[in-house]
This record gives C-alpha cells, sequence and structure tokens, in this order.
C-alpha cells in the first residue's frame, strides 16, 4: 500500500483528478464558507468550533485521499491485466492489417505493369538504346555496365560509395571500444579486446599455410578484376569485395597484430578519404564540359586497351579501395570492435 501511496503522489492521477473537478464545490470550500459567514456576523468562532473544523477538514481529505488511492490502484491493475492484453491483440491486429495493406498495394501496383518483354515497355527508350549502340564509342569501355555506371551515371556511383563510407562510420560509432586511458573499465575492455585468443585458436598451421598460399592469389585476382572492369566483367565493386575478404581471410589466420603491419585505422582513414576526394574531384570536370554535349579533355582512348576509357579505370580502383577497405572495416569492429 505504501508504494501504490508513493506511486500516486508521483503520478499524473492526482492532477487529473484535480482537473476534473476543477470549479466544482468540495467540502473544504463549504467549511470555509462557513467560517467567512460567522466573521461577517461578527461571531468569533469558539476553540472547539475551529477544532470541530479541522477534524472535518481531515477526514474530508483522508477520505478522499482513500477513494483516489483505490481508484488509481484499480487504474494500476486494469493496466497490468486486462489492458496489458488489449494492447497486445490490438498490436497484433494493426500489424497484420498495415502488412496486408502494403501487399495489396504492391499487388495492385505490379497489376498495372506492363508485359514482361513488350516492345512498348518505358524501359525500351532512347536511353538503353544509346548506351549499347554509342556506349563504346564515347566512354572507350568495352564492359558496357562499366561505361554505363562510371561515365553516364557516375554521379549515381559516387552516392553509393558514400553510402558505404557512412556505414562504415557508423558501425566505427556504434561498435569501436572507447580508447580513454583514464577510465579504468575501458582499459581493461581494451586489453581484453586486444587478445586475439580469446576469439580463435592460434597457430593453426594448416589455416595459416593454406591463407599464405591463397591470400597473394585472391589479391591479384581481385585487382585483375579492378583493372580490367572496363574490358571485361568485373569492376570497382566485385574487385574491391574480393580484396576485402583476402584481408578478412588473412586476418583469420595470422590475427589482428600481424595485420596491422600493413592496415590499421589510420590505413582506413587515408584510402577512404582519398578514393572518395579522387573520385568527386575527377567527375566535377563534367559539370563545365557539359558531358556529352561539349567535347571533354578526357579522351575515351581505345578499346581493349588496358590504359583507355578515359577515367573509368582510374574512378574502378577508386570504388574497389572504398569497398575493401569498408568490407574489412566491418568485419573488424563487429567481431572485436576495433581495427
Amino acid at each position: 500500500m505504501a508504494k501504490i501511496r508513493n506511486d500516486y503522489e508521483h503520478s499524473w492521477w492526482p492532477r487529473l483528478l484535480q482537473w476534473l473537478e476543477d470549479g466544482s464545490t468540495t467540502l473544504d470550500d463549504e467549511l470555509t464558507q462557513e467560517m467567512e459567514e460567522s466573521r461577517e456576523q461578527h461571531l468569533l468562532p469558539s476553540h472547539e468550533d475551529v477544532a470541530a473544523y479541522e477534524a472535518k477538514l481531515e477526514e474530508r481529505r483522508n477520505q478522499q485521499l482513500a477513494a483516489e488511492l483505490d481508484m488509481y490502484a484499480h487504474a494500476h491493475r486494469w493496466s497490468k491485466t486486462k489492458g496489458a492484453k488489449i494492447v497486445d491483440w490490438a498490436y497484433r491486429i494493426m500489424s497484420v492489417v498495415i502488412c496486408v495493406s502494403i501487399i495489396w498495394v504492391l499487388l495492385q501496383t505490379a497489376s498495372y505493369l506492363p508485359p514482361f518483354g513488350s516492345p512498348d515497355n518505358p524501359v525500351n527508350n532512347e536511353v538503353s538504346q544509346r548506351y549499347i549502340e554509342k556506349g563504346m564509342e564515347e566512354t572507350g569501355a568495352v564492359n558496357i555496365v562499366a561505361g554505363m555506371i562510371l561515365d553516364y551515371r557516375a554521379f549515381d556511383t559516387l552516392g553509393e560509395s558514400n553510402v558505404l563510407f557512412i556505414a562504415a562510420c557508423s558501425v566505427l560509432i556504434l561498435l569501436r571500444v572507447s580508447s580513454d586511458k583514464h577510465d579504468p573499465t575501458s582499459v581493461h575492455q581494451l586489453e581484453v579486446e586486444a587478445d586475439d585468443r580469446m576469439y580463435e585458436p592460434k597457430n593453426d598451421i594448416i589455416l595459416q599455410h593454406i591463407s599464405a598460399f591463397l591470400v597473394p592469389m585472391i589479391l591479384i585476382y581481385g585487382v585483375y578484376g579492378v583493372m580490367n572492369g572496363h574490358i571485361s566483367p568485373g569492376g570497382g565493386f566485385s574487385g574491391g569485395a574480393i580484396m576485402g575478404a583476402a584481408l578478412i581471410l588473412y586476418l583469420n589466420a595470422f590475427g589482428f597484430k600481424r595485420t596491422e603491419r600493413f592496415f590499421t585505422f589510420k590505413t582506413f582513414q587515408v584510402v577512404s578519404v582519398c578514393a572518395l576526394s579522387f573520385y568527386a574531384v575527377s567527375k566535377a570536370y563534367s559539370f563545365f564540359t557539359g558531358a556529352n554535349h561539349l567535347p571533354s579533355f578526357i579522351t575515351p582512348g581505345n578499346p581493349g586497351d588496358l590504359f583507355s576509357a578515359g577515367l573509368i579505370p582510374y574512378l574502378n580502383i577508386a570504388v574497389g579501395a572504398v569497398v575493401c577497405c569498408t568490407m574489412y572495416a566491418f568485419y573488424t569492429h563487429f567481431r572485436k570492435g576495433d581495427m
């Protein structure tokens, strides 16, 4: 009862009752009015009258408080029993209604789509025709997809690369271990996170020998995918993912100490910022040359040559670096909270 009384005094219930009873006449007001009338009639109340007045006032207050406490306890019990059940059922019903509504809207939208493969579809327009017929001539890239995403739609690809960078920054903010040397908890946490043996077995000879053989080959294959993305299937995204997988494999085999010899958090910062900055600055020329409408000083080169297709090979390198760093950063922070 004492807990309910304490919760009642610090809750919104007394203010609600006071608002509901605002303007109404209570026993306190009636007794006060009687005292005022006695004073107006020049009748001084006796000590007995004052004591009786205070006793009635205190009794009225206790009755009112008991009634309010009973109402509050009843509402509290209702919210924990029937109220909780009502809210739970309402939540389930609304979830089903919302899901069914979304499914219905999507199905209605899909029903109005044109038939697949029809020559009158909106996708069959002059844009795709331009990519196919003029893509190699205007971009110098044999790979039409690379020419499209790194030349015609280069700003979209810049946005995608920035999304990866922002995602990596978000993971850094949420999962990175604090490096405050003055916080004993932080120092202990850093010591625990630095011990790789808590996360995986070390000195696995088979894993280390296989990794020593595979990691260089995977890295070379990733570099090949990045550098030849404009003349064959591949590109910055796929090649960067391959290189990121090679770094993760090396980390699992040899641990953080050996990996940090060539890849640290500082490396991640420098590579990501330089790659994104180069991408943004190198494609800014489109603003001043009018893209395809005015001659550009960036020549496409000879289709099929490694160093051709204008800036596409270098943009592939920038995208591949961002993807590789982001994959490695994700893995390290989800695994132990630091790089």
